[in-house]
């Protein structure tokens, strides 16, 4: 019985160290563009009847994400909304820090983040066409845990940009009545 106790708790310690190497020497390359070669990885339109000027202003206040948009808790931005700023926010039961990598007004908004065993980039753009604006949304998401649990991450990353657009596209028109 000592024995067996022994072998599960040396079993626990070493994929406990092979965990925090993982996290620990794993390194990611931030990047404006989306990794084309990560294992995951999609894109999504909408159409939204808003301006890309109240999309931006929307998606733009980070710190009020949660309030039009259930499945982020506790976003807070340090600082002001431009590349090099960062965010923490939690989604999906992970928390996130995020830098923001591209602001342009009414045009593009780009972050990249690293959560526990995954790191992310992702990308909107707003492009007015006539009153109503298409929104387009990419993301890519890579490391150990993303690998090792790509359906899973999969999955979840299609349902959560889907809602995360439909939720954007619910305040933009609410906003503009």
């Amino acid at each position: 019985m000592k024995k067996m106790i022994l072998s599960i708790v040396l079993l626990i310690a070493a994929v406990a160290l092979l965990i925090t190497g993982l996290e620990l020497f794993t390194s990611y390359k931030a990047s404006v563009t989306i990794n084309t070669n990560a294992p995951v990885q999609t894109t999504k339109k909408i159409i939204i009847h808003a301006s890309p000027e109240r999309i931006w202003t929307i998606m733009s206040r980070i710190d009020h994400w949660a309030e039009w948009h259930k499945d982020v808790q506790s976003p807070k931005l340090e600082g002001p909304f431009q590349a090099g700023s960062s965010f923490d926010w939690k989604s999906g039961g992970l928390t996130i820090h995020s830098t923001i990598h591209t602001a342009i007004p009414y045009t593009r908004i780009g972050w990249s983040g690293k959560a526990f065993g995954a790191f992310a980039i992702h990308n909107w753009s707003f492009t007015q066409i006539g009153e109503r604006t298409e929104v387009r949304v990419e993301e890519s998401m890579e490391g150990w845990l993303v690998s090792l649990m790509r359906g899973k991450f999969q999955r979840g990353l299609e349902q959560s940009l889907e809602t995360w657009m439909n939720n954007l596209k619910a305040e933009a028109e609410r906003q503009d009545r």
